[in-house]
């Protein structure tokens, strides 16, 4: 038999749930998965998974690469580091599926991005930078274009 849960359990598995999200967008570099988030919070991978997807609209492990590409896109706008070092100095272990990750959530590949980012924000505060360059997931691409038309 299911049970709906109180307000009062509802209201503790939120904060639970930002908890875990807090801790990722503190800790992106750090070698996280699903398993270590759920035990920090007592609860199982699996449960973690669905409950973090209900509330966000996607799963931990999305969200976190999601916050690693920002941090990226802002380490390669500076210019200083090459791709590599940028893909280890934000969490991500494989070059590979940074690349790809990377190319997903922003368009184009990462060498691209540095090249291109420079010109293109030339002049512009960094607060505004960070704003309007923003990565945007494939699940929001499809509504922005048709808020657009």
């Amino acid at each position: 038999m299911t049970t709906i849960p109180s307000e009062a359990q509802h209201l503790r598995d939120l904060a639970r749930l930002r908890r875990v999200r807090d801790r990722m967008d503190r800790e992106y570099a750090q070698p996280l998965d699903v398993e270590a988030l759920a035990r920090g919070v007592g609860v199982s991978a699996g449960h973690l998974s669905r409950e973090f997807r209900l509330a966000y609209g996607e799963s931990p492990y999305a969200y976190l690469m999601t916050r690693r590409i920002e941090r990226a896109m802002a380490l390669l706008r500076r210019g200083d580091l090459s791709v590599t070092e940028v893909c280890f100095e934000v969490g991500c272990s494989s070059l590979g599926t940074f690349s790809t990750r990377f190319t997903e959530l922003v368009g184009v590949p990462p060498s691209t991005y540095r090249a291109e980012s420079a010109r293109a924000t030339a002049g512009i505060p960094a607060c505004v930078v960070k704003q309007v360059s923003r990565p945007i997931r494939n699940r929001e691409a499809g509504v922005a274009s048709r808020r657009l038309a």
